[in-house]
């Protein structure tokens, strides 16, 4: 079976951290060709500045990861799956409900795989949480992800642009965990957003959930203006008196205090892992429900002003 020949489209720090090295472990996959508009993956094979140049010539591509800023993903990857290509998003798969919902029904009408990926998802801790706490009821959670905005986008206006997301850049990687581990739907009953002065995305947020299967708080704390290091903890307590806790965002799973271990080959490599067992199967994985939350804390959210962007 000859490997299946893969593109990446924007190439970025997440791209050249991230998807290179996972590619490149995946004997399925041969890495012929890249896309940025400053040509920064000349090194890997061909390089091209658009999209439009890749399709029209490298004609026997079989898939492309787009990893490029989440407001341009709808247009990207729509050509590719009319190109017959097999397609991997980056997360947050794109800017709104109704775009992801085309694509996966182009998806579907063409016989390609779309997979929207949560990498966050694939630490074998959450995997082993989400074990942990199936069929339990809910004491009550809380969520903390806070991290220093000026380490991780330097430079970065992108990401304070309509579409840009803000705090809930990294902060759809909590949700997208809490989404995989709890044991019952999420809603979202409230949410105080903080939005800069000079930003159309927020900076923070405080957002308290509801569940059917859960009788006390459970609240998410997003903030991108710690200088301080990183806290990226998801702790849930069970009616029964189970504490289970993910630090290090989602990486290590503490039960009662307890280190588990878990071992896996890492959180990219079996996203395409994942990738290629989803195309050998004819099949697509689209779940929209952290991208869900993020529409709906935006849609009830208070908004209060705190100041100029972070710098």
């Amino acid at each position: 079976m000859r490997p299946l020949k893969i593109a990446i489209i924007g190439f970025g720090k997440i791209a050249a951290d991230q998807h290179v090295p996972a590619i490149a472990g995946n004997a399925r996959f041969d890495l012929v060709a890249t896309v940025s508009r400053s040509s920064s993956g000349a090194h890997l094979g061909q390089s091209f500045t658009s999209h439009t140049d890749l399709l029209e010539a490298v004609t026997d591509l079989d898939a492309v990861a787009i990893t490029t800023p989440p407001g341009v993903r709808y247009e990207i990857a729509r050509p590719c799956i009319e190109r017959g290509l097999h397609v991997l998003l980056e997360k947050p798969p794109s800017v709104t409900l109704s775009d992801i919902h085309d694509l996966a029904c182009l998806a579907d009408a063409e016989e390609r795989t779309l997979f929207a990926t949560w990498h966050a998802r694939h630490n074998p801790a959450v995997e082993a949480a989400a074990k942990a706490l199936a069929g339990k009821r809910i004491a009550d959670m809380q969520v903390v992800w806070h991290e220093d905005v000026r380490k991780w986008h330097p430079g970065q206006q992108w990401i304070w642009e309509p579409g840009g997301f803000g705090v809930f850049d990294p902060g759809i990687n909590a949700l997208s965990i809490v989404t995989k581990i709890f044991p019952g739907p999420l809603f979202v009953k409230a949410a105080a957003l903080s939005y800069p002065d000079d930003a159309q995305t927020p900076v923070a947020a405080e957002i308290g959930f509801a569940s059917p299967v859960a009788d006390g708080a459970m609240h998410c704390s997003l903030d991108w203006r710690r200088p301080d290091g990183e806290e990226w903890t998801i702790t849930i307590r069970t009616a029964d008196g189970l504490t289970v806790r993910l630090e290090d965002g989602g990486g290590r799973l503490l039960i009662d205090g307890v280190e588990q271990a878990a071992e896996g080959i890492g959180e990219y490599p079996d996203v395409y892992r994942a990738f290629v067992q989803l195309i050998d199967e004819r099949r697509s994985l689209v779940d929209v429900t952290p991208l869900r939350l993020v529409a709906d804390c935006l849609l009830i959210g208070t908004r209060q002003n705190v100041g100029p962007t972070p710098r």
